[in-house]
């Protein structure tokens, strides 16, 4: 889609630019409309303010410059310089500014001794392909928020799932390895935990510029609301498999109900994500995470060690943040897996 994206809008900056600006070489138009889309996804409208301004900028310290020191190669160096280090100075880091500032200054220095008035149709260049390029992204080709997020979000929850019933049968087994591998696992989230925010970023923008998605913005708050629980998630079972590698390691006694209500998490996650796909409302997510704390509880009756409570704390707490997932208030969330994780305790 990207790709797609850039072609039609370098198009339609070149004909554009040739249609408002008249005869010439207009590479900046084109240049600026792909150079908007192929940034990262989120950060399209902050990208084409950074363009603009880097070409500005670069205009005013190159023209300031070349007045006072002339033109050369050594004078060169001065602009592109001093232009990055002001573009830096005002972002605070690499950016599409920086770029634009150092890149428009090697032009002014290098071009506007030969080619006069060369300024303003770099400025007009760079703004019909910035326009180009978000209105392409927003009204012509506009990505689908929901499918962005989903792609994202999916190598996450598949793991999350997987390796928390490997835990599960680990225990049920009384493979000692096995929890330990799976925390290396979970461990190697951090980057698709990356890239899942980046794309909350993106399809955030869509919703809020495209109106051809605004019809979506409900359902993908929805999901976004959900994706974004699951950093906590993460962590939750990173604990559930540290605990369970030491419970292993030290010899403790494992609860039949531990690997059952670890088993019943992982399913919890799988319908946390079928239903966030689908829209539909987190009843059976919810009840599976109710179950798994109640199954937690039931461990506690023949008396637990060290890190089978740690086990069975980190299971309820995985179990609350699930809830939250769904989009269940915290004190609700903490209520019900408090009084099931009483129930299952209880016995009734």
């Amino acid at each position: 889609m990207i790709s797609v994206q850039a072609g039609l809008a370098a198009v339609l900056a070149a004909l554009l630019a040739a249609r408002l600006l008249g005869p010439g070489a207009h590479v900046f138009a084109p240049a600026a409309a792909v150079g908007t889309i192929a940034t990262a996804i989120g950060q399209r409208a902050r990208r084409t303010f950074e363009l603009l301004a880097g070409v500005g900028l670069g205009i005013a310290v190159g023209d300031g410059l070349r007045l006072l020191i002339g033109s050369g190669p050594w004078q060169t160096g001065v602009m592109v310089s001093l232009a990055i280090a002001v573009a830096l100075l005002l972002s605070g880091r690499g950016s599409a500014l920086v770029g634009q500032a150092g890149g428009t200054a090697v032009l002014i220095a290098t071009l506007a001794p030969k080619e006069r008035g060369l300024e303003l149709p770099r400025i007009l260049d760079a703004l019909v392909g910035a326009i180009v390029g978000i209105v392409v992204v927003t009204l012509l080709l506009p990505v689908n928020p929901l499918r962005i997020v989903d792609r994202a979000s999916a190598p996450i929850f598949n793991a999350l799932s997987g390796q928390l019933h490997a835990v599960a049968r680990a225990l049920a087994d009384g493979d000692a390895d096995a929890p330990v591998r799976v925390l290396d696992d979970l461990r190697d989230l951090d980057d698709d935990l990356g890239r899942l925010h980046e794309a909350l970023a993106g399809a955030g923008e869509v919703v809020t510029l495209a109106p051809i998605r605004w019809h979506r913005r409900q359902q993908f708050h929805r999901y976004a609301d959900t994706a974004e629980h699951l950093e906590r998630l993460v962590v939750d079972a990173r604990g559930v498999s540290r605990w369970s590698a030491n419970a292993w390691q030290y010899g403790e006694s494992i609860s039949p109900s531990l690997p059952r209500a670890i088993a019943r998490l992982a399913s919890a996650v799988d319908q946390l994500r079928r239903e966030s796909r689908s829209g539909g409302d987190h009843r059976q997510s919810r009840e599976l995470a109710r179950q798994s704390a109640e199954l937690a509880g039931v461990s506690r009756r023949g008396g637990l060690h060290t890190y089978g409570n740690g086990l069975a704390a980190d299971l309820r707490t995985a179990a609350s943040d699930l809830l939250r997932a769904t989009g269940c208030p915290p004190p609700e969330a903490n209520r019900i897996i408090h009084g099931a994780a009483d129930t299952g305790g209880a016995g009734t």
